[in-house]
């Protein structure tokens, strides 16, 4: 799942007495270079981690999964997601005495597990997250094996698998296809799970009837050959290509459509099949360059943009063409795509949007966490046209995107950076919560 985090990566493993640890900065190749450091991790259980930091800076320190010593025992654990409290209790928790190491949201969760005085793990684990708000999907290691939990809104994905009596976690299931395994089912919103020697266990924290799942997994963060949310993610693309070309039709004498590679490709197959319009590829994408969106630093996503595109001048020359893309942030990427078509040859670019305007930042999650960064937050779409210098430009507003999205019981999606409706207050979430049990 390296498409989820290219900044450091991570793994705990524990033998049921020790737990080791070897992480470090870059991609995984680059961590575990060899077998030798593979086998300074011993034991039947282990926990990883690919690092996309949205609280705390990318640095070694920061690095997943965490592992401390505590009066009970050695603890490890990896989170997706993040805590809209998390000033308030770092602040409350240094009050009370603890020293911490790194400047994540994540540590907040081994701080008030080792304060807690109940009498296992699994009622430590319900009563530190009992007292967090926010976004966050664990994996977490002790002597006793492996344990799962997901915040009661269902922010962020998890799913669990199965091979040869063996339990996998993850937060895409593309990593359990790759391991054989079998799917079996979603960790539950509000659900801890011990996976133990006659199978998992679950545990639930208060529930709610409410679900705030990511829609932007759906729109860009997922690989489509994924499932999250009990869907896969490569229908739930292709029924926004579809619903994008409906009520945002290609202009007439269009010559074909094409899409910004990777992540738009399923969409953009949608787009052209809705339109009876040949899909083409217009920009070939190299696979060595990381996801440019995920990178923490706009210079670094400016010289990714700059390498990892190029066009196929034979394709555009002379073409008018439809550009999909699955989301505008910034607009720095697709302005430098616009551009990169234009000047190979394509005669006129319309671009189109598989997805509302992000006009709020998110705090459950996604790095783009001020306002100032976003084309959107005090732009017209017509702005960002001229911006991105498209001959044209359409999204998806925020009601045809949640009709692409998959319905039924229990489903409920977060659209805060299209709408700035919150499912978790930011502004008043910073009380300090009591332990719940």
């Amino acid at each position: 799942m390296q498409h989820r985090g290219q900044e450091a990566s991570g793994i705990v493993a524990s033998d049921g007495r020790e737990l080791s640890r070897h992480a470090g900065t870059g991609l995984v190749a680059d961590v575990f270079r060899d077998r030798e450091m593979l086998s300074r991790l011993p034991g039947e259980h282990a926990i990883g981690h690919n690092r996309y930091s949205t609280t705390g800076p990318s640095s070694a320190q920061n690095v997943q999964p965490l592992l401390v010593e505590t009066r009970s025992g050695p603890i490890a654990m990896s989170h997706n997601g993040n805590l809209v409290n998390y000033q308030s209790l770092r602040q409350f928790l240094e009050n009370e005495g603890s020293l911490f190491r790194t400047t994540s949201d994540s540590e907040l969760f081994l701080h008030l597990f080792a304060k807690s005085k109940a009498h296992d793990t699994v009622a430590r684990l319900a009563e530190a997250l009992s007292m967090v708000k926010g976004a966050w999907s664990l994996a977490i290691l002790t002597r006793e094996g492996l344990f799962a939990a997901r915040d009661p809104l269902g922010f962020r994905p998890l799913a669990i698998g199965r091979k040869e009596g063996g339990w996998i976690v993850a937060s895409e299931t593309c990593a359990l296809d790759l391991l054989g395994a079998t799917y079996e089912r979603d960790v539950d919103p509000g659900e801890i799970v011990h996976f133990t020697p006659d199978g998992p266990v679950s545990y639930h924290l208060p529930q709610t009837d409410e679900r705030a799942h990511c829609i932007f997994e759906f729109v860009y963060f997922a690989r489509p050959d994924s499932r999250v949310f009990g869907e896969m993610v490569d229908k739930t693309r292709r029924r926004l290509g579809h619903l994008l070309a409906r009520h945002h039709p290609a202009p007439e004498g269009t010559d074909f459509v094409t899409a910004v590679p990777d992540s738009s490709n399923t969409a953009a197959l949608g787009f052209a099949h809705e339109s009876g319009l040949p899909f083409e590829i217009a920009l070939i994408r190299n696979h060595y360059v990381g996801r440019t969106f995920i990178e923490p630093e706009q210079r670094m996503r400016d010289f990714g943009a700059k390498v990892k595109f190029n066009p196929v001048s034979g394709v555009l020359k002379g073409k008018r063409i439809v550009l999909v893309d699955d989301s505008i942030v910034r607009g720095t990427t697709l302005r430098k795509l616009v551009r990169l078509v234009r000047n190979a040859g394509a005669e006129a670019v319309h671009v189109r949007i598989s997805s509302p305007p992000i006009i709020e930042p998110c705090f459950y999650g996604m790095d783009f966490p001020t306002r100032e960064e976003l084309a959107a937050h005090d732009q017209s779409i017509s702005d960002i046209g001229r911006y991105i210098e498209a001959d044209g430009l359409e999204y998806l507003t925020p009601e045809e995107l949640l009709a692409a999205a998959p319905q039924g019981e229990g489903r409920g999606y977060c659209t805060a950076c299209f709408t700035g409706r919150y499912p978790i207050p930011v502004n008043g979430a910073e009380s300090i919560p009591h332990p719940v049990g």
